[in-house]
């Protein structure tokens, strides 16, 4: 072996142990970095609304009532406002503005009488599904709310959600922008 074979062995494992080091703190540096992208929120899904992002929860239906409706023509619709836990306890504390994780859910369905009882109205076809998601600083140019409004189970279109937050803003600004009271 000449002198400069060990040296050169030296000189690798030296490299690469310099190497090692240098990826191992350019890992620990980068991996909450692509942590945070990985779980950022990306494109909205295809049954999120447009704008808004949000999405028809989960298990809603199993929510508690928080109050029934009825829409006069020419919607002639029976509507049920649900509400998260989030919802009901700020309802049940009479707490404004909500706070944020508040979610309600507005079912409609068109009025349709009774064949049974023929001074009642019952559910007919459902028209809409609409959600009001409390989220501060997402929502903060909106006071507060994202919303989401979805036949079929498909939101409808940008021009439509573009309606949303004017009505809101317009007729329930001293109600924290919701519309809907706690029955008793």
């Amino acid at each position: 072996m000449t002198p400069t074979e060990p040296e050169k062995k030296k000189f690798s494992f030296s490299t690469a142990l310099v190497l090692a080091v240098v990826l191992l703190v350019v890992l620990l540096t980068c991996v909450p970095y692509l942590v945070t992208i990985a779980l950022a929120e990306g494109p909205a899904p295809a049954n999120a609304s447009p704008i808004f992002g949000v999405t028809i929860p989960a298990g809603y239906k199993q929510w508690e009532l928080i109050a029934p409706a009825e829409e006069a023509a020419p919607l002639d619709e029976l509507r049920a406002v649900l509400g998260n836990q989030t919802a009901v306890d700020a309802y049940q504390a009479g707490k404004l503005p909500f706070p944020d994780g508040t979610i309600l859910v507005k079912r409609a369905w068109k009025r349709k009488q009774s064949p049974e009882f023929a001074s009642a109205t019952i559910p007919g076809a459902a028209t809409t599904v609409q959600v009001m998601v409390k989220d501060s600083k997402k929502y903060a140019s909106t006071g507060g709310w994202g919303f989401g409004r979805f036949i079929d189970g498909k939101p409808v279109d940008e021009a439509q959600h573009r309606t949303c937050w004017g009505c809101h803003e317009a007729r329930a600004r001293s109600r924290d922008y919701v519309f809907t009271r706690l029955a008793p």
